[in-house]
């Protein structure tokens, strides 16, 4: 049988090689299409594989606004169930800002996090909406110009986690959970840092321990609280 060709004429036959390549491509759109999972669909509730280390966590329970300060590296061999669900919100593009949001990355891929994520423009209140919209298991944030907007809407959403990288709320409800240290801790343009910012101590190692030890502290039942990274 030889391949039917193309005679150029409106009615003409497609080749028989053109017809493969495209049925091999609609082939692959399609399974990339299925690869992402549907947030909206049930999920079971995300766990901690192995607890934080002894020092984690506070002797006593704390009240809310409180500060946690776990012992260095406590956090280490804590890390969520496969599949935890990450809605990352972004603003701005200075250098500190940029760290963290590679440091969220690189953390999704090392525990098999589903992340995504949500860039917030002049205006962060319609991504913010967004982000909480997907219903993900944490909304993170990372820049200090989400801040003061997620102070705003944070309370009329408290079945939503979320987790402030870098900064904190002024007065969070038990829905926010914030991660600081030295050198970071802006709490909006009234309150400025919790300490003196110092942009250099958003380094990747520094970055990294936040996110691995605030899911830590969300996945071991802390709420409303600011952890503070010796």
């Amino acid at each position: 049988m030889t391949a039917a060709t193309d005679d150029g004429d409106a009615g003409g036959v497609r080749p028989v090689s053109s017809c493969i390549a495209l049925a091999v491509l609609l082939t692959g759109v399609a399974l990339l299409t299925g690869c992402a999972s549907d947030w909206s669909a049930p999920h079971p509730s995300p766990t901690l594989i192995a607890a934080a280390q002894p020092g984690f966590l506070p002797a006593t329970p704390l009240p809310p606004a409180a500060t946690m300060t776990p012992t260095a590296g406590s956090w280490q061999d804590a890390s969520p169930s496969e599949g935890y669900r990450v809605a990352l919100l972004t603003m701005g593009d200075e250098p500190a800002t940029v760290t963290m949001i590679d440091a969220v990355r690189t953390w999704a891929r090392d525990v098999g996090a589903d992340l995504r994520e949500v860039r917030a423009g002049a205006d962060p209140i319609p991504a913010i909406s967004e982000a909480i919209g997907m219903r993900a298991d944490v909304v993170m944030s990372a820049g200090d110009g989400l801040v003061d907007p997620l102070a705003i809407v944070t309370a009329s959403h408290l079945d939503q986690p979320f987790l402030v990288l870098g900064g904190e709320l002024a007065e969070p409800t038990a829905n926010v959970l914030a991660v600081d240290w030295a050198g970071a801790g802006f709490r909006g343009e009234d309150l400025g840092q919790a300490a003196h910012h110092d942009p250099a101590s958003f380094t990747p190692e520094r970055c990294r321990n936040a996110v691995s030890a605030g899911v830590a502290a969300l996945l071991s039942g802390q709420s409303g609280v600011v952890v503070w990274l010796p």
